[in-house]
């Protein structure tokens, strides 16, 4: 996406992991980003950038749940599109139903009603596994993944009343750099671990499809690119990303095939993940990017956090920590 052509991209819950790598690859690409979350904490954009330019992108402190913001930054901005990714994940959700159907709900409509009042042709937006259904099961089976089917839901109105179209994105485990919150962050934890010479257990094991942040942010781009570049672009599309369809075991493998001594092992019980999803309509749609196969993305997460221990942005208890204070995963016993 070429900023002298097409305009700034919006990306909005940049302070998160995928929010990070996207503007982080926007920039790689010669797009210009411009921030739109709560707080400006860079946090994260500090792993995926060099620090001057990480420190160099436009960042609007405000909140989602304030429509007339949202409106007169996409105005000053002159955003051309929009890459929208807050939310608040499953705990916070539990802790606080009511606000996080005021983010993840009326945030999605606040969006969507800016996109429609102030023409946005390019809108990707994430929703998530989390609003399938379990097998068997009519409904999510969180509030979190209520709220995402409702999103959905939501694009599908706007389409059809008044043809916003966007598409949204279902990733499933993503790790990388920045992956540093939730249970699912702990294939990550141990890429830390293991990159610190520490000591990690997962604690679960089973089925996993694992999604390195580069690829997941490039696939946020090209769909929010594929309304900006066609006039005939229409639909309220949901797709799945794939990633690697794999297993804990198996990441326990590539972390020891890069890190030979790597004292990481699995200590849990198998996840009711989902698995054997494909992203083949995603690629039809918006076009194809680059794929990380999980030996290479493991091996170079492993070399970025070897990186940013040495520069002092990350020690070997960051492995163990949650940023939030919401829980930590522990070292096994020697």
């Amino acid at each position: 996406m070429n900023s002298s052509t097409e305009g700034p991209v919006l990306v909005i819950g940049a302070a998160g992991c995928i929010g990070a790598q996207v503007v982080a690859n926007l920039v790689r690409d010669g797009a210009t980003p411009v921030v739109f979350d709560i707080a400006e904490d860079r946090r994260r954009l500090h792993l995926v950038m060099e620090g001057m330019a990480a420190d160099g992108v436009t960042w609007v402190a405000g909140d989602i749940r304030e429509p007339d913001l949202l409106k007169d930054v996409i105005s000053e901005h002159k955003v051309a599109a929009i890459i929208h990714l807050a939310a608040l994940q499953v705990p916070f959700c539990n802790a606080d139903p009511v606000l996080g159907a005021q983010v993840n709900v009326v945030g999605q409509v606040n969006v969507f009603e800016a996109a429609r009042a102030l023409g946005i042709r390019g809108l990707a937006y994430a929703s998530s596994v989390a609003a399938l259904p379990p097998e068997g099961e009519a409904w999510p089976s969180t509030l979190y993944g209520a709220f995402k089917m409702a999103d959905e839901a939501i694009a599908d109105v706007y389409w059809r009343t008044w043809q916003v179209a966007s598409v949204g994105i279902r990733p499933h485990t993503v790790y990388g750099p920045g992956r540093d919150q939730g249970v699912t962050a702990a294939p990550t934890k141990a890429m830390l671990a293991a990159a610190a010479g520490r000591r990690f257990a997962i604690p679960f094991d089973g089925p996993i499809m694992l999604q390195h942040t580069v690829e997941v942010a490039d696939a946020f781009i090209r769909a929010a690119r594929a309304g900006v570049a066609s006039t005939d672009f229409g639909g309220a599309h949901v797709c799945d990303l794939c990633g690697a369809d794999t297993t804990i075991a198996e990441v326990v493998a590539a972390v020891r095939q890069t890190v030979p001594d790597a004292r990481v092992r699995v200590d849990g019980d198998p996840l009711p993940f989902v698995s054997g999803l494909d992203d083949g309509a995603l690629r039809k749609l918006v076009g194809d990017w680059p794929r990380i196969d999980l030996a290479t993305g493991v091996a170079q997460t492993i070399r970025s956090f070897k990186d940013l221990l040495a520069r002092g942005l990350l020690d070997g208890d960051d492995a163990y920590r949650d940023p939030l204070g919401k829980g930590h995963h522990a070292p096994y016993d020697a």
